[in-house]
């Protein structure tokens, strides 16, 4: 059977159907056709859900609270993380901005994009 040519998704039932196909090829071996395939499919997903339901702008304070909850974290379970609960309180209480090693350990443990961490916001 020939290969699944993709295209831009442009409307929900392509979207189905290239989740669909995602599901199938979720487990490949990297560097296989398959791999490269479903590589493609999360590139073609992620644009077409960009374009249907963009992320409206947060800030980053709010984005890592959005995350400690999705996750079930208190701001003492980041504190073991970063090792101080007296910053992490201040960043969380907008009274001290984020610094680069707390965005990339937020990055890592609560799984938020390093670009969404790194805009400007008002500290109170």
């Amino acid at each position: 059977m020939p290969a699944q040519q993709w295209f831009l998704i442009e409307n929900e039932t392509s979207y189905k159907k290239a989740v669909a196909r995602y599901e199938e090829l979720r487990n490949s071996p990297k560097g296989s056709d398959n791999h490269k395939e479903k590589m493609l499919l999360v590139l073609l997903m992620k644009k077409y859900q960009e374009k249907r339901w963009p992320i409206p702008d947060i800030d980053p304070v709010e984005i890592i609270k959005i995350r400690m909850e999705e996750f079930g974290y208190k701001p003492a379970d980041l504190a073991k993380e970063y090792g101080d609960k007296g910053t992490i309180s201040k960043v969380l209480n907008y009274k001290q901005p984020l610094s680069l090693k707390m965005i990339r350990i937020f990055n890592k443990k609560l799984r938020i994009p390093a670009d969404l961490l790194t805009p400007e916001y008002k500290l109170s």
